[in-house]
């Protein structure tokens, strides 16, 4: 295979990750909407509205915010909105998509969990987008330091590197198979899924990105890492308070 993988459509080149990330967010999209429709407990339409544009302005902001963020020193060289616009990470669009939703249901006062329903749909789009990833290369900063390990791949220079978007894929694929087989017990507390989720994948994150090359910011971690930090420590506070209920759910 030749990286990066590449399409013609209309007579222009587009390189897969694009597209790969536009199919995964349209599908997720309609996976979520088929799980809404399925779902016993409903949410208003002021409600639902006011999340939908909690999470989409919130990951929206953030996933450019730390995406910039991660190499601060090259921001503000040779800076263009064209490069601020191209620049976004998962990680950001996932942390602050969480802060979009919580201060959307204080505005219309709903305090229960909303994070549930999306889980599943949103490990999906991540799949797909990973694959759009693992295509493209060295074409864009989705890829992993080279290594000599068994699992060192070209992709698309001389040197062998990981693999990082198939290790995501791997990782997101076992932790679907593990997340629904808790979902199946139904002997959790609202929003638990969603919560181990984040904690999950963060924690997952952080450590991937040692295989990955980035800014050093603080010690030997990068802007990505800080941000992960910060949401494992939130969601181990979450989870230590919602598992009391758990455990009153599991007797």
């Amino acid at each position: 295979m030749d990286f990066p993988v590449t399409f013609h459509i209309f007579g222009k080149t587009i390189l897969a990750h694009p597209l790969f990330e536009a199919a995964g967010m349209f599908l997720g999209m309609r996976y979520y909407f088929y799980l809404k429709r399925k779902a016993k407990e409903k949410l208003s339409f002021n409600t639902s509205a006011a999340v939908l544009i909690g999470a989409t302005a919130g990951a929206l902001i953030g996933s450019k915010l730390i995406g910039n963020l991660e190499n601060p020193y090259a921001l503000f060289e040779n800076f263009s909105f064209r490069k601020v616009w191209s620049n976004n990470t998962i990680v950001g669009g996932l942390a602050f998509g969480l802060l979009g939703v919580e201060l959307a249901k204080k505005i219309v006062h709903h305090k229960e969990s909303t994070g549930d329903l999306i889980v599943f749909p949103l490990i999906l789009a991540m799949i797909i987008g990973r694959i759009g990833c693992f295509l493209t290369g060295i074409g864009e900063e989705t890829y992993g330091i080279p290594s000599d390990s068994v699992f060192g791949m070209h992709l698309g220079d001389q040197y062998l590197r990981h693999p990082v978007a198939l290790y995501e894929i791997a990782f997101l694929i076992l932790l679907w198979i593990g997340l629904k087989y808790i979902q199946n017990r139904k002997k959790y507390a609202s929003g638990f899924i969603f919560q181990l989720f984040m904690l999950s994948y963060f924690t997952f994150r952080f450590l991937l990105d040692f295989i990955k090359p980035r800014v050093e910011i603080i010690g030997n971690i990068g802007t990505i890492q800080m941000v992960c930090i910060c949401v494992i420590i939130y969601y181990i506070y979450k989870i230590k308070n919602t598992g009391s209920l758990y455990l009153k759910y599991s007797r």
